[in-house]
């Protein structure tokens, strides 16, 4: 079960003539590839010897979170000139511009009376030599990493202006075994890879769990019975509990819930034997039809405001990209040129689509508009598939393989993440080979 996160959020002003001011150190993420920011981050000093354990740990948990956005570059401790004593105090802005730092994030780390870890933050702006801002923070020791998280966050916020995403967690399938038995479970894990938790023992085979975007719930598929096809399953992380949604004549694949989190989208095959897309209302187990025609139509996710959804559909003799309104009607093709076109997911922006496509021998992870323009490929291989946002919408996750004969230990098949403004992706190290992540809403 997670442990509860006590915040308390404090704009700190050290002195009258240093206020928090806006950032003058500034990244525009909405265009080209900027460079780094170079940003120093002291480790968090303490007094406390019981605290002081948790400061390094702390700084080097952000450091790994700004440097994964590809938009900050950590300065090396090495490079330090001094280091600080003392969070509330003044730092020597002179230190820190000759090594080339333009942002200063220092802190400090405490144990309350009660045992909860108190730490104060602040991020300060090394050209100006004004505090940007100022954060307090009380907790579970135990939760020092989502500690950490917040900081990388509120960073993040105030140089870029938009929401971090550091504090969320990723779902995704672990895979062991020989290829014609592979053992596959659900793993939990914060957005960096740390803190991986295994939700199903692999008994049952289980394939591409989405979280709820309003409550701390994974909706997936599990082949449960033997000879049967898969059943969809709702897995509750604060409880453990498993709940199935019902069983239904024929195949059903690809669920995913609905903004408010009160209905599921899923595919279903009719007894003709073709696949169409339903909605699930959560709290009368009522099925909606939403697709009628000939062609194959699957892998449906709702726009951010649930008016409208995205999906991939055969119904002009390729797999390609449509979007309808929220009701079935007026659907429209998105997709262009050449190739195929899959496992559509709408930004939690709502700006743009992310899509797997198939061409030339390759699977290529890529963005467009709702309404089709603005095609834009970030990444390629022999398998890539099922990207996944970041709350925010400037990060995708998806995973990526190679082929049989290139195939190197560790790096297939597994998950990976690119931001959307370009850049080198990243892997993301899991114990096990990974694939079908999730990404979650921000944690609370």
């Amino acid at each position: 079960m997670p442990l509860p996160f006590f915040r308390l959020v404090t704009l700190l002003t050290l002195l009258a003539a240093t206020p928090p001011a806006a950032a003058q150190v500034t990244i525009d993420i909405t265009e080209g590839v900027p460079d780094p920011v170079p940003v120093a981050i002291a480790p968090f000093t303490s007094e406390d010897r019981e605290a002081a354990r948790f400061g390094d740990d702390i700084a080097q948990v952000v450091r790994a979170d700004l440097e994964s956005s590809g938009l900050f570059r950590a300065i090396s401790e090495e490079a330090f000139l001094s280091t600080p004593k003392d969070a509330n105090l003044r730092p020597d802005f002179n230190n820190w511009r000759v090594i080339g730092a333009q942002l200063l994030a220092v802190g400090q780390t405490s144990m309350q009376a009660d045992g909860r870890l108190h730490a104060v933050f602040r991020l300060w702006d090394v050209l100006t030599q004004q505090q940007i801002v100022g954060v307090t923070y009380t907790t579970l020791p135990e939760n020092w990493r989502r500690l950490a998280h917040k900081t990388a966050d509120a960073i993040y916020k105030e140089v870029t202006g938009e929401e971090g995403y550091f504090d969320s967690r990723i779902v995704y399938v672990s895979e062991t075994g020989p290829a014609d038995k592979r053992r596959k479970r659900l793993v939990l894990m914060d957005q960096d890879g740390a803190r991986a938790r295994y939700l199903t023992d692999g008994a049952n085979l289980v394939l591409t769990p989405r979280f709820s975007p309003t409550k701390q719930e994974i909706i997936y598929l599990a082949y449960d019975r033997p000879n049967q096809p898969p059943s969809v399953h709702i897995f509750n992380i604060d409880s453990n509990q498993r709940e199935g949604l019902g069983r239904f004549p024929g195949m059903q694949y690809a669920p995913r819930f609905s903004p408010d989190g009160n209905s599921v989208l899923i595919t279903m095959t009719q007894e003709e034997g073709n696949s169409d897309i339903f909605s699930m209302n959560l709290g009368t187990r009522n099925l909606t039809r939403l697709t009628y025609t000939a062609g194959i139509d699957a892998a449906a996710s709702y726009s951010p405001d649930g008016a409208r959804i995205v999906f991939e559909s055969k119904r002009s003799g390729t797999q390609q990209l449509y979007v309808m309104n929220a009701d079935g009607s007026e659907p429209r093709r998105i997709s262009t040129g050449k190739g195929r076109f899959a496992t559509p997911v709408w930004s939690p922006r709502g700006d743009l689509v992310a899509f797997t496509k198939i061409l030339g021998g390759q699977f290529h992870i890529g963005t467009m508009r709702p309404d089709g323009t603005e095609p834009r490929i970030l990444d390629s291989a022999y398998h890539a598939e099922g990207p996944t946002w970041s709350p925010n919408g400037r990060v995708l996750a998806y995973f990526k393989q190679d082929s049989p004969h290139e195939r190197r230990v560790g790096l297939s098949p597994g998950l990976w993440q690119v931001n959307i403004i370009g850049g080198a992706p990243r892997r993301i190290e899991t114990e096990t080979d990974a694939s079908d992540p999730a990404w979650s809403p921000i944690s609370r």
